[in-house]
């Protein structure tokens, strides 16, 4: 594979062609006001309550409950209703998840920048969850289903996908490609994807919100320029297994993981 597989389109900003079918501008908003609502705008809310409800330094904070395995899969299986509304309405509009560029057209290009990114970000991401969890601006997150279970696993990587699918697909790809067509400039689209991940990330604490701040203009910006979907859903499955993964190896044995 050559460099200019991983690099194409690399220095033009995608600009979705024209679109016959889509809505008036007033029922294109409240489109994207429902899906967002229904979703990570909603989680936003909820994490930020639970942000000015309880105390942060010495508190863990759990990504999954301590139910049994139905209830895991249920959890898994119904925050991606929005993804499948989100594709609905492209479907509607006379568009596809092709045009958010997931699809598998490109899979050893979308593999490879999956890879690249997944190692920047989780380096990265380390970094300032351990500085913040030390600093007592963060809670210790605990990334992983109950343990001891045959379905730890499974389930933990599962949920990856999902948390791969729901943000990149909603925050990404379709939500700035339906402000491209809402008449936003490139950087407010930004600003404001952004903004709504770094949001429904506020439940771990500052660093948590800063962090996926960062992140969310780094995809967002890499979404703009290549206008592809599938390595960013890739890369956030990578980077969330190799969080779990860890964890279970590490706890006990690291100051900063929660035992």
């Amino acid at each position: 594979m050559s460099a200019s597989d991983l690099t194409d389109r690399a220095g033009e900003p995608a600009e979705p062609a024209p679109v016959a079918g889509l809505p008036p501008r007033r029922v294109l908003g409240q489109e994207v006001l429902l899906v967002l609502g229904l979703s990570l705008a909603a989680s936003a809310a909820y994490a930020l309550v639970s942000l000015l409800s309880a105390p942060i330094k010495g508190v863990a904070a759990p990504l999954f409950s301590s139910a049994g395995l139905a209830y895991q899969l249920l959890d898994v299986a119904t925050p991606l209703v929005p993804v499948a509304l989100a594709a609905h309405f492209l479907a509607r509009s006379g568009e596809s998840l092709a045009s958010i560029g997931l699809d598998s057209r490109r899979p050893g290009a979308d593999a490879a920048w999956a890879v690249a990114l997944a190692a920047a970000v989780g380096a990265v991401g380390l970094v300032i969850y351990a500085a913040a969890v030390e600093l007592g601006v963060n809670r210790a997150v605990v990334p992983v289903p109950p343990t001891g279970r045959w379905w730890t696993i499974p389930v933990l990587l599962l949920a990856a996908l999902r948390s791969g699918l729901l943000e990149e697909v909603v925050v990404c790809g379709y939500l700035l490609r339906r402000l491209d067509q809402l008449g936003w400039s490139p950087a407010r689209a930004l600003g404001a994807s952004a903004l709504l991940r770094a949001g429904y990330h506020l439940y771990q604490g500052f660093g948590g919100f800063v962090g996926n701040f960062v992140l969310g203009l780094f995809f967002g910006r890499i979404y703009q320029r290549q206008g592809r979907t599938t390595p960013l859903v890739l890369a956030h499955f990578l980077v969330d297994a190799a969080a779990g993964l860890g964890y279970l190896a590490l706890r006990g044995k690291v100051s900063w993981l929660p035992g």
